[in-house]
C-alpha cells in the first residue's frame, strides 16, 4: 500500500541510545497529535482485550549531524510540512511547559536540534530528508 503522506523522523547521530529513543518517541507523539486523521483503529487481541490505536502509516527514522537536521528543518519550513521538534535544552527540563519555554528561546532559524519529525506529501518529505541516512 502506498500512502499519500509520509512521516520521517531525524535524530542526531551523536546522542546516547536512550536519548535517540526518547526523542523519537516524543516526536512520533507530536506527529500523531497533530494528525489525528493518520491514526488507525484500536487493536484487539484474540481474547478480546483492547489496545491503543497506532499511527496508520510507517515512519522512517533517519540520522544525521546537526547541520543535516537543520537542513531538514529548513526544508520542512520551505515546503510547509507539519513538523515536531526537540532541542538539546529539552533534555534538562522535567515537563511540557518547561520544554516549550526552552524551545521558545532557541534561534528561530537554527535551533540546537536533536530531532525533527516531518509529515506531508511523500515527495516533499523525501526531498526534505534527502542525503540523510536511515537509522541503522
Amino acid at each position: 500500500m502506498e500512502f499519500e503522506t509520509k512521516v520521517a523522523i531525524v535524530v542526531r547521530e551523536d546522542l546516547a541510545s536512550w536519548q535517540k529513543l526518547n526523542v523519537t518517541a516524543f516526536l512520533a507523539t507530536g506527529i500523531a497529535a497533530a494528525a489525528p486523521d493518520a491514526i488507525g483503529k484500536p487493536y484487539e487481541d484474540a481474547n478480546g482485550r483492547k489496545y491503543a490505536a497506532l499511527l496508520g502509516q510507517p515512519m522512517m527514522i533517519h540520522t544525521g549531524d546537526l547541520s543535516g537536521l537543520q537542513r531538514a528543518f529548513q526544508q520542512g519550513h520551505q515546503r510547509e510540512l507539519m513538523m515536531a521538534v526537540y532541542v538539546t535544552a529539552m533534555f534538562s527540563t522535567g515537563n511540557d511547559d518547561d520544554n516549550r519555554a526552552a524551545f521558545s528561546t532557541e534561534p528561530a532559524d537554527q535551533p540546537d536540534l536533536v530531532g525533527v519529525a516531518l509529515r506531508g506529501p511523500r515527495k516533499m518529505v523525501d526531498k526534505a530528508v534527502k542525503g540523510l541516512m536511515l537509522h541503522p
